[in-house]
């Protein structure tokens, strides 16, 4: 499957300046502007500054990483105010920097609907969501919007009618304990078990 990437993407770089830049005016990315939003933009900007200081990747993924012998497009699906991505988006970047031959591209939601559209999660508009493409812009695999533990502790939360703040504190307790164990164990199975390695 090929996909078409919007024009309209930015360096990990560059997407941390615009967080900063609309921040500094008071704004967040995507549709809605609210007081809320632009507090979770503050914490998510800790949240990556933290991640960026102190992830390692294990060996067993640094590893994998490291082999693979052609070029690869890694496409991330994002919106400032989104907690799950400031826990990731500094992981999958600092991932991306051990082999030249991947180049990371941030792209927003909002700013792109249809093709936020082409990788939905039960139907939802989740994010954010990790594609992979060879050079060639052919989906290779997808990601997202959270590790499966992750997931499935959000899921027996809202069943047990959780309210929404605490939901949030709880998710992000258990991205604090996990040490992004689970993202980096599902990374190497995808890794483990595509052709990104074939030249």
């Amino acid at each position: 499957m090929k996909i078409e990437v919007p024009e309209k993407k930015y360096s990990y770089t560059g997407y941390k300046d615009l967080l900063d830049s609309l921040l500094s005016v008071g704004k967040v990315t995507g549709d809605q502007q609210s007081d809320s939003l632009l507090e979770y933009t503050k914490l998510n900007m800790h949240r990556m500054h933290r991640w960026e200081k102190t992830f390692m990747p294990n060996a067993v993924l640094a590893k994998r990483i490291a082999m693979i012998n052609r070029p690869l497009h890694w496409v991330v699906i994002t919106e400032g105010w989104c907690g799950d991505a400031a826990q990731q988006l500094p992981i999958i970047e600092k991932l991306a920097s051990l082999n030249p031959n991947i180049t990371t591209h941030y792209v927003l939601r909002d700013e792109n609907p249809a093709f936020m559209n082409l990788f939905l999660t039960n139907g939802g508009r989740s994010i954010p969501i990790w594609i992979c493409t060879d050079d060639n812009w052919d989906l290779q695999w997808k990601w997202g919007p959270r590790p499966n533990e992750a997931a499935q502790l959000l899921k027996r939360l809202k069943e047990s009618g959780v309210d929404d703040s605490l939901l949030k504190q709880e998710l992000h307790s258990w991205y604090a304990k996990n040490k992004q164990l689970a993202l980096q164990g599902e990374i190497e199975h995808l890794l483990a078990h595509d052709s990104i390695q074939k030249g």
